[in-house]
């Protein structure tokens, strides 16, 4: 394979701008707020609509700067390859490290909402066996090659987008008919009072519907025509699931019968409550509907995940951080292999153990963003170290490459502050872990 500029392997470039929504798009999912609307209703107090702007005000200032540094580096790595270039090798990994506890159960979340949906239409199969069903297909559609899967998955985004579709026109209409089944401003306030601290909680869990927007990066040196459609696809998809994902979590607050407290009190009925919802307010062919939707969707948008999973392990196996044998690109496919089925069998484990557990989401969603918190973090610090310490642009700009990753880290600690003591404690036993790998690499070759 020619080079890529990293001294390694490189990737084919073969997609284009709507390839890169398209995965984007796939990954977020337009229905993402179905999967995790019981949690983030229960966790909010009912204010599951600012949870989302909440969290879609956090994520912007996280994709400003994916923004500013897929110009700088446009590979495969994503914040790993931007940390390096902002921070040093020794961030570099870290940053790395924390984003792949991120994106290996990113995945594995998707195959759990897509488990969960297939059991809510047919509960004689356990909700394990659909999850790891759809682990198999998925993976096969990510080493048949990238454009292949891009385009199976710009059918499944169709799909779901005309569900959503069917989703708020019914909701609108049963609101019109019969009125909401809690109060029209709970969505923002709460349904039995406002708590910050509580809506600061929800959003460590709601970023994850976000995090496709990361993903958009990681296939940098998969696309023509240079990193600007990269930094397009980015603030593009966030701008539009933002807005999609208030709605949806506004309508289904309104119809939801069941207090907030009482899915608090109650972890095994948060994961289908959205389906209990518009089954409620709507009709059994509505649950049935979103469910076999939610199904495909989640499937797909865990393909996307474990792709850029596999492009993660591929990078860092390419600048030997990881095992050779990760960074190896299959001369057929153009994709890397071996580093897809390392992601994919962590991904399977993960979300088997998730799915035989009632509490399993909730404990894997809070992990999961964790890892991409502190991940971002370092994000907007290589854009403070590479424009404005290091100046490697020329002078900086003060509001694009300090006040506003500045603000954008700040609230991202915030947000991890908040988030559950099991999900911190998982957190800095990764990062403990990750810095006992670093020490041993540092050990074995210098670090420039």
């Amino acid at each position: 394979m020619a080079g890529s500029g990293t001294g390694g392997a490189a990737l084919r470039r073969t997609l284009g701008f709507r390839d890169l929504v398209v995965y984007g798009l796939l990954f977020i999912a337009p229905m993402a707020p179905v999967g995790v609307f019981g949690t983030l209703d229960a966790k909010s107090g009912g204010a599951v609509a600012l949870v989302y702007v909440a969290a879609t005000a956090v994520m912007a200032f996280t994709a400003f700067s994916y923004a500013q540094m897929v110009r700088v580096a446009p590979l495969a790595g994503s914040v790993f390859a931007y940390a390096r270039k902002g921070l040093g090798e020794g961030p570099g990994f870290v940053a790395g490290w924390m984003a792949m506890l991120d994106y290996l159960l990113i995945p594995a979340v998707a195959y759990l909402f897509s488990g969960i949906a297939m059991n809510a239409l047919v509960p004689s199969v356990s909700r394990w066996v659909w999850t790891a069903l759809a682990v198999v297909v998925t993976t096969l559609l990510n080493l048949w090659g990238v454009r292949a899967a891009a385009r199976v998955g710009f059918a499944v985004l169709a799909m779901e987008s005309a569900v959503l579709v069917v989703f708020v026109v019914s909701a609108v209409v049963v609101l019109v008919r019969h009125g909401a089944q809690r109060g029209w401003w709970t969505p923002f306030t709460g349904d039995s009072g406002f708590s910050a601290s509580a809506v600061l909680g929800a959003v460590s869990v709601a970023v994850l519907s976000y995090l496709g927007f990361d993903a958009i990066a990681s296939f940098a040196e998969e696309v023509t025509g240079g990193s600007e459609k990269v930094a397009r696809a980015v603030l593009f998809c966030l701008v539009l699931t933002g807005v999609l994902f208030v709605a949806q979590g506004y309508l289904a607050a309104l119809l939801e019968p069941v207090p907030s407290a009482e899915l608090a009190a109650h972890p095994a009925a948060q994961g289908a409550a959205f389906y209990d919802t518009v089954d409620f307010a709507v009709g059994s062919w509505l649950h049935d509907l979103v469910a076999a939707s939610k199904a495909i969707g989640a499937a797909f948008a865990a393909l996307a995940g474990q792709a850029a999973a596999g492009r993660l392990l591929f990078a860092m196996a390419r600048e030997r951080r990881l095992p050779g044998l990760l960074a190896r690109v299959d001369g057929r496919s153009g994709v890397p292999r071996a580093a897809i089925l390392a992601a994919a069998a962590v991904t399977l484990v993960a979300a088997v153990w998730a799915a035989r557990r009632d509490d399993g989401l909730d404990h894997l969603v809070s992990v999961v963003d964790i890892g991409a918190l502190t991940a971002f973090v370092l994000l907007h610090a290589s854009v403070v170290g590479w424009f404005a310490v290091r100046r490697m642009e020329g002078p900086p700009s003060w509001w694009r490459h300090v006040l506003m990753p500045v603000v954008g880290a700040g609230v991202l600690i915030a947000v991890i502050v908040e988030a559950s003591a099991s999900a911190q404690v998982v957190g800095v036993c990764w990062f403990a872990v990750g810095l006992v790998v670093l020490a041993l690499q540092m050990g074995r070759r210098p670090v420039v």
